[in-house]
């Protein structure tokens, strides 16, 4: 009895200290699961469609949780509440914003968490949230199915203004066009030398035309010099000879008020003078002219001319 007894209190000891092991081995796993994560709440305002739980949760690209839970909210049936476990260093701060995105092409969604200014106070629990809540905002993935009865209707008129352009009748006049260009191409090529005997006589032309008008702007150029250069001496000479007119009027005025008695004079004696000679030198002239006369007309003896007939009975 006594042997059985000592077997039991061995055994109950054996198992009190594995439960105690085990509870204190929970308590430190508990423990640092809460120090390693946080847990956060986001409310979605539009369907959540492709996130599921165990869905990813990534900030700006890398991934710092996942998704634990899904449900709606009690208060508003419109609104989702995806509650998220995330990284205890995960930067979440008051202006940290969540939206969902649309994971490669497998139609799977995910939380893309963005913003955190470094400056922005940590997001901390509240009377009012226990759970800290990440607000949301509208996704691309959510505006792209709101717009897809929009983009279906869009692309219904595409496909018709499609068909309509490859319509037979158009198809016809595009075969048309590609013909006419073949011909013209053709008729381009066999005329190919015409075109370029053209193009060389275009670029002689072009050339010669080139040196004409840069003889014309040099002719320009020399003319409009000399004509300034002549117009600035023909300025200067008038310059001159103004005021050399002036230096002879000056002149002439001192002459005059100098000599002013003298002329004076003469205009009374000298005048009275002049006309008996002027006279005489009248008859002087008048007995010339009569002499002259009486030449002419004895030319005729002192020349040998015109001898005179003997009289012939």
């Amino acid at each position: 009895m006594e042997t059985r007894a000592h077997h039991v209190l061995i055994g109950a000891f054996t198992i009190g200290a594995f439960m105690l092991a085990l509870a204190f081995v929970m308590w430190m796993s508990k423990t640092g699961v809460d120090r390693r994560y946080a847990v956060y709440d986001i409310v979605f305002t539009e369907a959540v469609t492709g996130l599921s739980v165990g869905g990813l949760v990534q900030y700006n690209g890398i991934k710092v949780g996942e998704v634990r839970e899904l449900h709606l909210s009690e208060d508003d049936a419109r609104k989702v509440i995806a509650r998220v476990q995330l990284d205890a260093s995960a930067p979440v701060r008051e202006d940290t914003r969540a939206k969902l995105a649309l994971q490669g092409v497998t139609g799977l969604s995910f939380i893309q968490l963005t913003g955190g200014a470094p400056g922005s106070p940590p997001l901390r629990p509240t009377p009012q949230h226990p759970v800290p809540v990440i607000p949301s905002e509208e996704s691309a993935l959510s505006k792209l199915l709101a717009s897809g009865s929009d983009i279906v209707v869009t692309a219904n008129d595409i496909l018709i203004r499609l068909g309509e352009i490859v319509s037979d009748d158009n198809i016809r006049r595009v075969s048309d066009t590609l013909e006419h260009l073949s011909e013209f191409t053709g008729t381009v090529a066999e005329q190919r030398a015409e075109i370029g005997t053209v193009v060389h006589q275009l670029a002689e032309a072009t050339a010669a035309l080139k040196k004409t008008l840069a003889t014309i702007d040099a002719t320009a150029n020399a003319t409009n010099t000399l004509v300034r250069e002549d117009l600035h001496r023909m300025l200067q000479t008038a310059d001159g000879a103004l005021a050399s007119v002036n230096r002879m009027a000056e002149s002439a005025g001192l002459l005059v008020d100098d000599n002013r008695g003298a002329i004076g004079a003469f205009s009374n004696q000298g005048l009275r003078q002049i006309g008996p000679t002027v006279l005489e030198l009248r008859e002087t002239l008048r007995s010339l002219k009569q002499l002259s006369d009486k030449l002419g007309a004895s030319d005729s003896l002192l020349l040998g001319r015109d001898q005179p007939r003997e009289y012939q009975p």
